[in-house]
């Protein structure tokens, strides 16, 4: 069924520039459609507000602060902003187009993901927001309808449209909380306040439902999910899926701890702890293939199975097919949604001669992954290290400063090698990794090598107005950069050749490989003089005179100029060239000779439209008295030849 009939957008341009083609997807608060940018002809994502909401101005106001928000990450991970406008009742962002499909819809088709999978999905979603945590935004809605993955395996976060500063909380001034139900962290339910935290506590929620392929926490209502985020951990992911890794149910559980102190500070913490699970597994770890399975438990016809024959240079998983546009999946616990801020509802009471408990059971192996959790949480904060006859387990330093760093290593009884790297998530002066890693298994006394951010790497565009194209190329790529595309522009005052601008403008910073455009100049403007006509030789001599070049056209053309002179020429007289172009005469052979049709005894008009079909003009010669309709003569003979175009003219009979 086509679920775009009836919607007023599709088949309209918006704000006369958007040419709304399909709808995508429908979320709680906006429709995202795809669209045509009918100014740059290029597609993009138009993301609509719900007419109903236009009238909220808190709600426009987020609308807008998502799009200068996006803008300004400039991050290859995070899906672009590139205009945000209002038309009528429609407020819209236009947005990247990223072909491809969501994480959910990966979910909905492969059920539970391989760890390796999931783990190359995590990792440039924490890039992404590792950026915007350093820009100091937190994105408060993350879960995997938010999560693009394109045809090319790039993984993209998209709906920033709860993003707000780290130091404010996320309650309207009704005291509403805005969020997905299955992805809010404790304290945005309890105290409806979010920082980086909160969106640490969203992505380990969705790591456990990659790893096991349902949520942590379901039920038929929200207020029952609400009840178990506020009340019940996360539990091991190896519970539901044999097999799994103690380092994943550590992982799983440090991010989604219930008190957001224990929780990895950021992203940027939490994609350091993600790197250093994936070196302490082995291949055999990463490729456990789990059971085919629905996503949140829902009956859903098999799909081919995937789970196996995975490639490892290309584990992001891809869907057969997109799924219809509708909301996320027809539930509502995943929409973003307003909820009422109230108090937490009252426990379920508890039966007679039964002991109260604080949830739901927990195995054995589960108390022993909060354990690991707990160690990899205090990790970033207090010395960690195992004795082992000779052997010294190497503390988690990722993301730390260099001090800390050291302080715990050699507080561990190890050494310390330094290195530094550039990167573009881990803060300068934090630990991007070490040698050995996380837990790895060093000889007492050793020396563990830290790899400190260099921050991330940045180019400066260097002044070169004025200098030769050649020095300015050379200049531009010796500072890391690249040129770009180059424009010519005619300058009295710069030599040709010599540079004009550059965009962006010398001492801005940009990442290396960045292309920089160059204005070049085409010096100063000449008329082109008019040499039709003339011969080669005082064509060439006028033409050379003014500084300009000659070529001559390989094949001569017909024309009613005299053979052997100037036909024609580009550029045409009256245009602009630039001191040492080049001039392409055309030689004239002169006119062309055409066969003359023979027209006598013809009518007029017969006799007329042969001429003419043959390239002539026509006159025509009629007697003064009682003129006939037929040719008596012409003159040129038929069958000999005359000049393309000249006049035939026909003498017509006379007489009674």
């Amino acid at each position: 069924m086509d679920t775009t009939l009836g919607d007023p957008l599709v088949g309209h341009v918006l704000d006369s520039r958007y040419r709304v083609e399909a709808r995508i997807a429908v979320g709680g608060m906006a429709t995202v459609y795809r669209a045509v940018d009918t100014r740059l002809d290029r597609v993009l994502a138009l993301k609509v507000m719900h007419p109903g909401l236009a009238a909220d101005e808190a709600f426009v106001e987020r609308f807008i602060r998502e799009a200068k928000s996006v803008a300004r990450l400039d991050h290859p991970n995070v899906v672009g902003v590139f205009d945000q406008g209002t038309d009528g009742v429609y407020v819209y962002l236009a947005m990247e187009y990223v072909a491809g499909c969501t994480l959910r819809d990966v979910l909905r088709e492969r059920g539970a993901l391989q760890p390796r999978a999931a783990l190359d999905i995590a990792e440039p979603v924490l890039a992404a927001l590792g950026a915007a945590h350093l820009a100091g935004l937190v994105h408060r809605d993350m879960k995997p309808e938010n999560v693009l993955i394109g045809d090319d395996g790039r993984v993209k976060v998209a709906d920033f449209g709860l993003v707000r500063a780290v130091d404010t909380n996320t309650t309207t001034n009704s005291g509403s909380v805005l969020g997905t139900v299955s992805y809010l962290a404790p304290e945005q339910l309890e105290h409806g306040t979010a920082d980086t935290r909160a969106d640490v506590y969203a992505c380990g929620v969705v790591l456990y439902e990659m790893l096991t392929g349902a949520k942590p926490h379901t039920g038929s209502t929200p207020a029952q999910v609400l009840y178990r985020h506020l009340h019940e951990d996360v539990p091991p992911p190896s519970g539901a899926v044999p097999g799994l890794a103690a380092e994943l149910d550590a992982l799983v559980a440090a991010a989604t701890a219930r008190d957001p102190r224990l929780r990895p500070a950021d992203a940027i913490a939490l994609l350091g702890l993600v790197r250093g699970v994936r070196e302490s597994l082995s291949d055999e770890q990463l490729d456990v293939v789990p059971p085919r399975a629905a996503a949140d438990g829902r009956d859903e016809e098999p799909g081919p199975d995937h789970a196996g024959s995975e490639d490892r240079t290309s584990v992001i998983p891809r869907t057969s097919a997109a799924p219809p546009a509708r909301g996320d999946d027809g539930d509502q616990l995943n929409h973003t949604t307003r909820l009422e801020h109230v108090p937490a509802p009252p426990p379920p009471p508890v039966p007679p001669g039964a002991a109260p408990r604080a949830g739901r059971p927990r195995p054995r192996r589960g108390l022993i992954a909060v354990l690991a959790a707990v160690l990899l949480v205090l990790a970033g904060t207090g010395v960690w290290y195992i004795n082992s006859g000779q052997f010294t387990k190497v503390p988690a330093v990722l993301d730390m400063t260099r001090e800390k760093a050291e302080q715990e290593l050699r507080g561990a009884g190890l050494g310390v090698k330094v290195k530094e790297e550039v990167s573009d998530t881990i803060e300068r002066g934090h630990v991007i990794s070490t040698d050995p890693g996380p837990g790895g298994r060093i000889r007492n006394t050793g020396k563990v090598t830290i790899v400190l951010s260099k921050g991330p790497a940045r180019a400066e565009v260097p002044n070169v107005v004025g200098m030769p194209f050649a020095a300015a190329k050379r200049k531009i790529e010796g500072a890391g950069l690249t040129v770009g595309e180059v424009g010519r522009q005619f300058s009295g005052e710069t030599p040709q050749n010599s540079v004009l601008a550059t965009d962006p403008r010398p001492g801005v910073e940009r990442r290396p490989g960045t292309a920089v455009a160059l204005t070049v100049s085409k010096g100063e403007a000449l008329d082109v003089p008019d040499v039709s006509g003339l011969s080669i030789g005082d064509a060439t001599s006028a033409l050379e005179g003014r500084g300009l070049k000659v070529k001559v056209a390989d094949d001569p053309v017909f024309s009613d100029k005299e053979k052997g002179a100037v036909a024609g020429q580009s550029p045409a007289k009256g245009e602009q060239a630039a001191k040492g172009d080049t001039v392409t005469i055309t030689v004239s052979k002169g006119k062309e000779m055409v066969e003359v049709p023979d027209v006598t005894g013809r009518s007029e008009a017969d006799a007329k439209r042969a001429l003419t079909a043959a390239g002539f003009a026509v006159k025509v010669d009629r007697p003064f008295l009682f003129p006939r309709d037929s040719v008596e003569g012409q003159s040129v003979k038929g069958g000999d030849k005359a000049p393309k175009g000249d006049t035939i003219t026909i003498r017509l009979k006379g007489g009674l």
